[in-house]
């Protein structure tokens, strides 16, 4: 059977949902995979997910980072498959994609979306709170860290 490179993108989440944030990958580059396989876990601001391989095949080059948002249809890894379903999906001789800059710099505190949007509507600049604790995924301040963050300050 033939194989050829494929780029799988982030997938969307909806209408509503553009962006992604990348909290863990599962997979390395030289990985054999299967469909159903998980490679990732992602994050909306309403949800976090794992990301599952559309099909067999070997990962080629992973070009999402943890910590990186991602928009939806972004190439989230490069694939070597056979599975003709996913020929659409063919990369035409470009060469492999840039992976994303980090969304935060080393050692930065590192927000869910859904964390910043209460942050912001409690009137509070998230760049500028140094004394919350991160219990999320990835060390990352989730929404029910803020609400505990809030909570403490009205006591």
């Amino acid at each position: 059977m033939e194989t050829f490179i494929i780029d799988v993108p982030v997938p969307s989440m909806g209408a509503t949902v553009s962006e992604l944030n990348v909290i863990v990958i599962k997979v390395a580059a030289g990985d054999r995979v299967t469909k159903g396989q998980r490679l990732a876990d992602l994050e909306s601001d309403k949800s976090a997910f794992e990301f599952e391989s559309p099909c067999d095949g070997v990962i080629r080059a992973v070009i999402g980072k943890p910590g990186a948002t991602m928009n939806s249809g972004e190439p989230f890894v490069q694939m070597e498959t056979s599975d003709e379903s996913m020929r659409h999906l063919k990369v035409h001789g470009a060469a492999p994609a840039t992976p994303p800059a980090p969304a935060k710099p080393a050692g930065a505190v590192v927000w869910t979306p859904r964390a910043t949007k209460l942050a912001q509507e409690a009137g509070l600049d998230p760049a500028k709170i140094t004394d919350i604790e991160a219990t999320g995924p990835g060390n990352r301040v989730s929404g029910d860290d803020v609400q505990r963050y809030l909570a403490a300050r009205k006591g």
